[in-house]
């Protein structure tokens, strides 16, 4: 575009940010290919979610590491953000257990620390690329109450299974009084709205305890596999 038809709010380049911009590809780059490297060989495994506040007396920190604990000794590694709190106490359990314990951390402006309970640990610079590590690999998502990283990685797995970018995998949420409001939300408001459709919900389980996390998980792949058909393989590439 030559200047004379240029917006006149638009500054002119910056060549020095625009070279620094260019090739922060690469570092983008190096973050996909260590991930997908070396996470290839965690199948199956579950994602686990929920805040970083959450201290170790907390009974939601307990809990995850009972769940973590039960899928590790299931076979399941298990992947957390690799910070503290609940990503804590899921890589804990599984650290405990027989599976691997994958952390995948991020570098933030208040640093977070990594936790010492990883067999596997990965660190990011980026939120969507560490957001794909999360959905890749993963064979189910258990969301335990957290705040908006939280929420994000909800509402992430939600939308890519609802347009069918990326195969269908169990849901669950724990700890039925925390999700409620947010759920009723849902249906009276997003369903009402037409926003969504009443059949999305389908794609939440609600469930509190190990055993039950357990099964609802096996129940899904019963039929499948936990391996991806190759229809499915092929619609995880354009994740």
């Amino acid at each position: 575009m030559d200047d004379k038809h240029k917006h006149p709010g638009m500054l002119p380049v910056n060549d020095t940010m625009l070279t620094r911009e260019s090739w922060k590809i690469f570092q983008i780059m190096a973050e996909f290919v260590e991930g997908f490297e070396r996470l290839a060989q965690i199948r199956p495994s579950v994602s686990i979610f929920g805040s970083a506040r959450n201290q170790p007396d907390h009974p939601y920190y307990q809990k995850t590491i009972e769940i973590a604990r039960v899928l590790s000794n299931a076979g399941f590694s298990v992947v957390s953000g690799g910070g503290p709190g609940i990503m804590e106490a899921a890589n804990k359990g599984a650290f405990e257990g027989k599976s691997p314990s994958i952390g995948l951390n991020i570098q933030l402006p208040h640093e977070q620390a990594g936790n010492a309970y990883q067999d596997i640990s990965l660190s990011f610079r980026h939120f969507f690329s560490r957001k794909v590590m999360f959905v890749k690999y993963a064979a189910a998502y258990v969301v335990l109450p957290g705040g908006f990283g939280t929420l994000d990685e909800l509402a992430e797995i939600l939308t890519l299974v609802q347009t069918k970018k990326s195969r269908r995998i169990p849901i669950i949420l724990v700890h039925e009084p925390f999700w409620a409001g947010l759920l009723d939300w849902f249906r009276t408001t997003l369903v009402d709205e037409g926003t969504i459709n009443a059949e999305d919900l389908d794609l939440i389980q609600i469930l509190d305890e190990p055993d039950a996390i357990l099964d609802a998980i096996f129940k899904h792949y019963e039929y499948s596999g936990f391996e991806p058909s190759a229809e499915e393989a092929e619609i995880m590439l354009d994740l």
